[in-house]
């Protein structure tokens, strides 16, 4: 199979400098290795996905200089490829429905001495429906919303061997799942999780890059991988661009977004050259800092 690697944004805000960084290294991975590089649209988050947004990731990595073929996979448009994933893992016993929310997990964490992740969104489960009998379950069901939980303990002796992963240089690395992870959610009925390693797969990716800050996610895509039977990618998980004060490039925390950029009359070549040649992985300027932007790279 020839090498391919994908760019998959979220279409939830306009892109940033990190995310810039992060389609760049795709690109600079794919010409160097004469491989493929593929855009895909991760929108299957309908409650914060937005039209506008997918424009402006076109518009944006257009600005930069990236090409990719057309047509762009969009997660949205593909959700039977996913139900069938959930469909086979129902069949295997491998999944159970969880009635818990947000609110009841915490309280039963808090009850088991437990903490959540500090800085992941998701909340370590300790397995409260886990048990439930399957008349409990579809009584349940009928009438309550609920998600779907993979049985990581059933799914790990199913594959029955170590699990790992393997970087770009031919490294294995020991995968580590903590909890029963959600693989179909209340509102969109597909996670994160689930939906992107039915992608990569369909897609024919053969080399995933993405930043450091995915790498806790790996053990569940190969648990995954393995229990649906697809091909095993190579994984290189980059490091993060950063602000002078050590904080990483975020949505949430108001980073410098390329339309800014692009409004301020940035020349996109200096940019790509500034981002690519950054050793240190510091965004060297503030949100606010227009005049420091124009004066080196307009």
């Amino acid at each position: 199979m020839p090498p391919k690697t994908r760019f998959a944004p979220s279409p939830t805000g306009l892109l940033h400098v990190g995310n810039a960084y992060s389609a760049l290294t795709c690109q600079h991975w794919a010409a160097a290795n004469q491989a493929g590089l593929l855009l895909r649209i991760e929108d299957i988050d309908f409650t914060r996905c937005r039209a506008e947004f997918i424009d402006g990731i076109y518009e944006d990595l257009g600005w930069l200089g990236l090409t990719w073929p057309e047509p762009v996979r969009l997660q949205s448009q593909h959700f039977d490829d996913y139900r069938m994933a959930i469909h086979r893992l129902r069949e295997l016993g491998l999944i159970y429905p969880c009635f818990c929310t947000r609110k009841s997990i915490q309280q039963e964490m808090e009850v088991m001495g437990l903490a959540p992740h500090a800085e992941d969104e998701s909340i370590l489960y300790p397995g409260i429906c886990r048990g439930l009998n399957t008349a409990e379950q579809v009584s349940r069901m009928e009438q309550d919303p609920f998600a779907w939980r993979l049985n990581v303990g059933k799914a790990m002796a199913r594959i029955g061997q170590p699990l790992q992963w393997h970087d770009e240089k031919g490294n294995s690395h020991r995968a580590v799942i903590d909890h029963d992870v959600v693989i179909g959610r209340k509102d969109i009925s597909f996670s994160y999780h689930l939906s992107v390693v039915v992608d990569d797969a369909i897609q024919g990716i053969t080399h995933i890059i993405r930043g450091v800050d995915l790498e806790a996610c790996t053990g569940i895509h190969r648990l995954l991988q393995n229990l649906l039977e697809l091909p095993e990618p190579t994984y290189h998980h980059h490091a993060l661009l950063q602000t002078a004060g050590g904080e990483r490039l975020a949505k949430r925390h108001r980073s410098t977004t390329l339309r800014s950029l692009r409004v301020m009359g940035v020349n996109p070549k200096k940019l790509v050259q500034l981002l690519i040649e950054n050793r240190d992985m510091v965004w060297p300027f503030a949100p606010d800092d227009h005049a420091g932007i124009i004066r080196q790279l307009a």
